[in-house]
């Protein structure tokens, strides 16, 4: 499934601790939003340990969780659409 991260942290530092930190999870699509190909498992671990990162009286942050039968509807402009990462390299 796809799960969608969106972001308003007003502090640079946290804000960018917090990008670092999601890299390791999905693709950033834009300053403040991350594509995170993950389980609804994943998604409560990740979120758990994202409530670990911020301050919620300070920052806003969402996980939007899109089913895998929505994810070839969805439309973009000026962007690749939303692809799952390959389930395995060959090198």
């Amino acid at each position: 499934m796809l799960v969608l991260i969106v972001y308003d942290i007003p502090d640079n530092k946290r804000r960018t601790k917090l990008a670092t930190f999601l890299k390791g999870y999905g693709r950033r699509v834009q300053r403040s939003v991350f594509e995170c190909f993950i389980s609804l498992d994943e998604m409560k671990k990740l979120h758990q340990k994202v409530v670990t990162r911020v301050k919620p009286h300070e920052d806003n942050v969402r996980f939007y969780w899109i089913p895998a039968d929505a994810v070839p509807r969805s439309l973009t402009i000026g962007s690749d659409r939303p692809e799952p990462p390959a389930r395995f390299y060959i090198i």
